[in-house]
């Protein structure tokens, strides 16, 4: 295998490994919070439902934390296996943050345990919902640690380059680079969107299948509510990133846009087909890309012509960037309707047709996930670290990438069909009305047994 065969292999190893891993990741991130909350609401209100929403999404959880844990350590090792010259050239750089990760989750995972091995040792659901703090801060903290060596990859700071070194490192520095708020805080915001939109499509999908159980209408409306707060926290969170971008990585920009002259008043391209340098049959939204990038209907946004060829990244990433942004406007809509439907009495929230939307909605929400971890990661390119080392010059020269792939594909076909059928088995076997007339059931007997009555 030549080294253009190793560096294509590798490149398309680590796709796949990100973008499977990035389901699960997501699901990780957000889930936890979506836990907590419920369990909160329960307390709150005295309402069992949501205490049950908690324990039965903490079951599931464990799953996707299982399946996270074997693609995140093969993320790790394809790292140093298929990237060794970054490594070897970034590696005491982006030590700090990948350490404080794993501490994150491990942090996350013992009190995950410790909360589900105590759910009936507790009198007291509050004292026991106290378990969910670190579980959701380690959760969230290990994306943040994780995204913050990508943040570098775009970014990089915290060091001094002699002759072809990395020298004077300062940890913080490189962990705290330009580009980090936008991409943590983006990271971590799309997560909560996307578990609740996962979440509220489960929710939604019980309803239409005909189980009319208020547990369902309750999960529904605290998914979609969360949804929509956080979609709304994304998409504010996204016009920051289109100014971090036309500051700092300006030719990433013009390729999502398609954006080829340097001019001012610049519209925003959305969809289309482009024919040489001209865009054809696209949507264009006069000074949108203006006031993305500056916040200025007449601000001048660079164009990708300014730029050297061999430094431009693949034209395709606008449509990866139009299906992100596409499926962010459509959630925050549909979650919107929702939500002013409940609000005033809109009947037709409640039909099968608009309940299929809200079952499409957690699917979508993934798509999203990738599109956007996709236009993060190709948008970069030609670059592995961004102004000092390009991919070709990063890579393995191992003749062995492509069986390395093929085994890995299985691996992954494997998690993927395996889990789905572990929490498909888990929740049909245990309906949620079977499980609240157990526990209506308990509640009897140890009454009965508090008051005496043994017979």
């Amino acid at each position: 295998m030549g080294n253009e065969e190793a560096v294509f292999f590798s490149r398309l190893l680590t796709e796949l490994t990100l973008s499977f891993h990035i389901i699960y990741a997501t699901i990780g991130v957000g889930v936890p919070l979506m836990i907590m909350i419920a369990q909160w609401v329960g307390i709150k209100k005295n309402d069992e439902h949501y205490i049950l929403l908690a324990r039965r999404w903490a079951r599931g959880f464990v799953i996707t934390v299982a399946v996270g844990v074997v693609t995140g350590t093969a993320i790790g090792m394809q790292l140093s296996l298929l990237w060794p010259n970054f490594m070897e050239l970034a590696g005491q750089v982006i030590a700090l943050p990948l350490f404080m990760e794993t501490f994150a989750f491990f942090f996350e995972a013992i009190f995950l345990g410790i909360y589900l091995y105590t759910w009936d040792r507790f009198d007291n659901q509050k004292k026991h919902m106290l378990l969910l703090v670190p579980v959701a801060i380690g959760a969230s903290f290990s994306a943040v640690f994780i995204t913050m060596v990508n943040a570098f990859m775009n970014a990089p700071k915290g060091f001094d380059l002699v002759d072809g070194n990395l020298v004077n490192i300062q940890p913080l520095a490189a962990m705290f680079n330009p580009a980090m708020p936008t991409k943590v805080a983006h990271v971590v915001v799309t997560a909560y969107m996307t578990a609740a939109f996962v979440l509220a499509a489960i929710a939604a999908f019980r309803l239409l299948k005909g189980s009319d159980h208020v547990y369902h209408k309750k999960a529904l409306y605290l998914t979609m509510k969360l949804g929509l707060i956080f979609s709304i926290g994304a998409a504010v969170i996204g016009d920051f990133s289109g100014k971090y971008l036309a500051e700092y990585q300006p030719e990433k920009l013009a390729a999502a846009e398609w954006h080829f002259e340097t001019e001012g008043k610049a519209p925003l391209m959305m969809y289309g087909v482009l024919d040489g340098q001209e865009v054809k049959y696209a949507i264009k939204i006069p000074y949108a890309l203006s006031i993305l990038a500056h916040s200025n209907p007449t601000a001048e946004v660079i164009g990708l012509n300014d730029f050297p060829e061999d430094e431009i990244p693949p034209l395709y990433v606008h449509y990866l960037f139009d299906t992100m942004v596409t499926i962010g406007v459509l959630m925050i809509l549909i979650s919107g309707v929702f939500w002013l439907g409940r609000h005033l009495g809109w009947r037709f929230i409640q039909s099968r047709w608009f309940r299929w939307l809200l079952v499409a909605g957690g699917p979508l929400s993934i798509i999203a996930i990738e599109m956007g971890w996709w236009y993060a990661e190709v948008g970069r390119q030609p670059w592995i670290l961004r102004g000092i080392m390009k991919v070709p010059e990063a890579a393995t020269t191992s003749g062995q990438v492509d069986t390395m792939l093929y085994l890995f594909a299985l691996l992954y076909l494997v998690l993927g069909v395996g889990s789905v059928i572990v929490l498909r088995r888990m929740f049909r076997r245990n309906p949620v009305e079977r499980e609240i007339a157990d526990r209506e059931q308990a509640r009897i007997e140890e009454e009965r047994v508090k008051g005496g009555d043994l017979s």
